[in-house]
């Protein structure tokens, strides 16, 4: 040990040095012991704002305020449902107003912000704390506010002319007296604003004192009444729009607008008749906290839901007249920028869809406050949640990620003719799973967008729409090419869409001991011309050759072993004689 020491450097060093070690191994070691303790008192010391008084102006001896969170949003509301707003002033904290203020004003504002708290503000009992400092103990331990003491919390927050104003209590310690919770000054200071917007409507103040009891909960017979009445006006006022949307169309000459308000009449009545009743409660209706939590949100996301509808429906309008009117038609190269317009179209449905689901989900969330509440649970559960749709939605995640390729990568648009599994069919649309190809005898063809995309296929009108095609005459080896030559290049020269720059060719694709093969080639200006053209071409080159030279026909021949192919049918019933 003594070795070891004064190979450290402790034996022999100067006596100042070792002392100086010596203290510093205690005071590691004091520390070390004391600073748990240390730090469970800073986690557990009581949090507040000291000021000199509370609310000198009021009068003492109704002074019953409360000590933890919960208290005080219990008494402030049991006092004010008894009609005792002068011993609810008691819990705001009115220290900004002077004393004749304060006297004056108290049992009104408490008035006022009870008539807010009653028909804007849900109470979430489980986030106000029973311990007088503060500290929520039911939060996860992952949240930033678990363990801690707290001298402020949020009741709400109401919007006041697109600024957020928070309804916030703190916990405040006279010199004299305990430290208690109280309404903070800044929630004082916007009760008059806040009343003016969430407050009893003009309606309200107009009904009879005995139907604004309670009936369940705080659900007041007057709304149970009036509810019935409202939802029967809101079905007749919706009955009403759509008529009056469709009686509108009527009139209306233009055929794309006559389709898209026959499709829309009734989203869009919805939608209209939602905002109606939306403006309705803020003006003449201003029902209790749980029905207006309930009410709110439900026409928030119904004039959203069906405004988006409304839009999708009128594109789908336009989406079904390109279809009738155009696809198989936009087959000149001009119209490729056509194709790229509709294409877009497509997409513009998908995007516009998809923001809309999105946008519509983040309304109602912040209108319930689910934010906060959903927010560390929904990022916990991300990867779980991811892991599991991936697996249960496998098929239509690829079908959804292909869509996307398609309207990015545009390998196919709205109007191209296309050869697909060996048949040619026009894309008449792309939706978010599926593909909806439109054959040449009108045939429709469903096939999902991953299944295509993962399979090749031939887009005749991808950079131009110039086609060539080809058709073939299987003839008897005596048959002359360089005479069939000529005669297909005349017989061409009649086609209007034939471009004569472009491919044009006769040639011998392949001999057989009794056969040969003769191809012809010819390109036109369009796979529509095209694909008619070498109809009509093959037509008139067999007729040429039946009425020219029917011994080029293949015929069945006689041979010292018997039949084979390329002999006439005079020939085998000659040989068939009797010598």
């Amino acid at each position: 040990m003594i070795k070891a020491l004064r190979e450290d450097g402790w034996v022999g060093a100067p006596k100042r040095w070792w002392l100086l070690r010596v203290a510093m191994l205690v005071f590691i070691g004091l520390a070390s012991l004391f600073a748990p303790t240390v730090e469970a008192q800073e986690n557990s010391a009581d949090v507040w704002y000291e000021v000199e008084g509370l609310n000198p102006g009021l009068d003492d001896a109704l002074a019953a305020r409360a000590q933890t969170p919960r208290d005080l949003i219990k008494q402030f509301l049991n006092l004010t449902e008894n009609e005792r707003f002068a011993e609810a002033a008691q819990h705001l904290n009115l220290n900004d107003l002077d004393e004749k203020q304060q006297a004056a004003l108290g049992a009104e504002l408490a008035h006022k912000l009870a008539d807010v708290l009653q028909r804007r503000v849900v109470i979430d009992w489980s986030s106000l704390p029973e311990r007088p400092d503060g500290m929520n103990v039911n939060l996860a331990s992952s949240h930033p506010f678990a363990g801690k003491p707290r001298r402020t919390l949020s009741i709400a927050e109401l919007a006041v002319r697109g600024r957020p104003r928070t309804i916030s209590i703190s916990r405040f310690k006279p010199e004299e007296g305990e430290a208690v919770w109280l309404f903070s000054p800044q929630t004082v200071a916007n009760i008059p604003k806040l009343y003016e917007l969430y407050g009893p409507a003009w309606l309200i103040r107009h009904i009879p004192e005995p139907l604004r009891g309670e009936a369940i909960g705080n659900v007041r017979v007057w709304e149970l009444l009036v509810l019935p009445i409202l939802l029967s006006l809101a079905v007749g006022c919706f009955l009403v729009m759509q008529r009056v949307i469709e009686a509108v169309a009527r009139r209306t000459p233009i055929n794309w607008v006559k389709r898209a308000s026959h499709k829309v009449r009734t989203p869009l009545a919805m939608a209209l008749t939602a905002l109606l009743l939306q403006n309705l409660l803020e003006t003449l209706l201003s029902f209790s906290g749980p029905i207006t939590s309930f009410l709110t949100p439900t026409l928030l996301a119904t004039i959203i839901f069906c405004l988006t509808l409304a839009v999708l429906r009128a594109i789908d309008a336009t989406l079904e007249l390109v279809t009738e009117r155009y696809v198989g038609d936009l087959d000149s190269e001009g119209d490729s920028d056509r194709r790229h317009f509709y294409t877009n179209i497509y997409a513009a449905r998908r995007y516009v869809l998809l923001v809309a689901v999105v946008v519509t989900l983040v309304l109602v969330l912040m209108q319930l406050n689910l934010f906060d509440s959903l927010g560390m649970s929904l990022l916990a559960s991300a990867g779980v949640a991811t892991v599991v749709l991936g697996i249960a939605g496998q098929t239509v995640l690829g079908n959804l990620l292909a869509s996307l390729q398609i309207a990015i990568a545009k390998p196919i648009r709205i109007g191209d003719a296309i050869q697909y599994e060996g048949k040619w069919c026009y894309v008449e649309a792309i939706y978010y799973t599926f593909i909806t190809l439109r054959a040449w005898d009108s045939r429709r063809l469903v096939v999902p967008v991953k299944y295509f995309i993962s399979h090749p296929f031939e887009n005749w009108t991808m950079t131009d729409a110039k086609t060539t095609r080809t058709f073939s005459l299987e003839l008897d080896p005596a048959a002359k090419p360089s005479v069939l030559r000529e005669v297909f290049e005349k017989i061409v020269k009649d086609e209007e869409h034939l471009l004569e720059d472009e491919l044009l060719l006769v040639t011998v694709d392949e001999y057989s001991s009794v056969t040969q093969k003769i191809m012809f080639y010819a390109t036109a200006d369009s796979p529509t011309e095209a694909w008619m053209m070498n109809a009509r071409l093959a037509e008139r080159m067999g007729d040429w050759v039946r009425e020219n030279h029917p011994e080029w026909w293949p015929r069945l021949r006689l041979n010292a072993s018997g039949i084979s192919a390329g002999c006439s049918g005079e020939a085998i019933r000659a040989s068939a004689k009797p010598a």
